[in-house]
């Protein structure tokens, strides 16, 4: 494909100066940007490689000087990542599915598959299943009985997709996601190890030999409009209500989402975030890389936790929180410079130790 500068402006609603008909067909670092590649520019940090590369025109910051840099054209952003976000929306051309079902593709009698849906190589949808109008559905991809998918919806290379799960419109399914396996939920006919542990916080003490018994897992997924999922990501069918993941939250690659759990609108889990069973995470809550949150707990609205926090306890609405045990953002900043400080503290004990032993050997 190939864009106008102009017509990139208006697509990021921005100014374009300059030859605003040059062409270009793709985006690249300045360094890395030959005569078709429009650069990416759009701090000053990043002017100097306009000069390694051959751009004919660049993506700036406001008020730069694009003229000194050597540029055709240019245009001036504001916010550089959101409007990256418009530049690779426009740029690019999506996964080719092709239109209609793949005679390779099994689908039961008793399935509704939506206007222009295109179904790729060996998939399966199962009975009483329906597919949304334009839905994209790759190669390998299962879809079990009664699951119900919108509209506008892209599933990726072998995506899994449970019995009764329901996915709203526009929602993404990056490669491998699982979406309405069973949960952990396992009981044993007396009291268990962990429920011991629990009560006294304790030793385990004697406990009698006894095997784990299932709890079946009776409810299913509820996945709302524009809902992302990283690839490997797996989301867990509820035991009894269905597990429900709110519109617009985007999910990461190998983030584990266990039964029961509720997850708000807009949230924003990075790689490797584990939520374990019937916690309640509220909106737009934003989660960093392999961030853990126990069981039976509430995160409220708006929670920021930095990457590797352990959550064991309740956290409440507008709280920055990063460490293990989490706490705090800048508590556990502080926490974190006390102990960076200890070996010299305990030097200076020694030191002092010393000290007071010669005074009282002196005296």
């Amino acid at each position: 494909m190939v864009f106008t500068i102009q017509q990139i402006a208006d697509a990021l609603g921005a100014e374009a100066v300059g030859d605003v008909s040059l062409t270009v067909a793709r985006a690249a670092e300045p360094a890395q940007a030959g005569p078709d590649a429009l650069a990416l520019a759009m701090s000053p940090k990043f002017a100097e490689g306009l000069a390694q590369g051959q751009a004919r025109a660049a993506i700036l910051w406001p008020g730069a000087d694009w003229q000194a840099m050597g540029l055709a054209a240019a245009i001036f952003v504001a916010r550089p990542r959101y409007a990256l976000s418009g530049l690779t929306r426009l740029m690019d051309p999506g996964p080719r599915i092709a239109p209609g079902v793949h005679p390779s593709a099994i689908i039961d009698d008793t399935a509704l598959i939506g206007i222009n849906a295109a179904i790729g190589p060996f998939v399966v949808i199962g009975a009483g299943a329906r597919i949304g109008a334009n839905a994209r559905i790759a190669s390998h991809v299962s879809i079990a009985e009664d699951a119900r998918i919108g509209d506008d919806v892209l599933l990726m290379q072998g995506v899994r997709i449970g019995a009764r799960v329901v996915i709203g419109d526009r929602v993404i399914a990056q490669p491998g996601a699982v979406v309405g396996a069973d949960g952990l939920s396992f009981v044993t006919p007396e009291k268990s190890t962990v429920e011991t542990v629990r009560e006294n916080l304790g030793q385990v003490g004697n406990v009698a030999a006894q095997s784990w018994v299932r709890i079946h897992s009776l409810g299913s997924v509820q996945i709302g409009d524009d809902v992302e999922l990283g690839a490997n990501s797996a989301i867990d069918r509820g035991t009894i209500r269905d597990t429900r993941i709110g519109a617009g939250t985007k999910i990461d690659n190998l983030v584990h989402v266990a039964h029961n759990v509720q997850i708000g609108r807009d949230c924003l889990f990075a790689a490797l975030v584990g939520i374990a069973g019937t916690t309640k995470i509220g909106d737009r809550v934003v989660l960093g890389g392999q961030v853990g949150v126990a069981d039976n707990l509430f995160v409220g609205d708006d929670v920021v936790a930095g990457g590797g926090t352990k959550i064991l306890s309740n956290i409440p609405a507008g709280r920055a929180v990063l460490g293990y045990p989490a706490m705090k953002m800048e508590t556990h900043i502080e926490t974190y410079k006390g102990l960076r400080r200890l070996p010299r503290l305990f030097s200076q004990v020694a030191d002092l130790q010393k000290a007071v032993s010669k005074r009282d050997q002196n005296d």
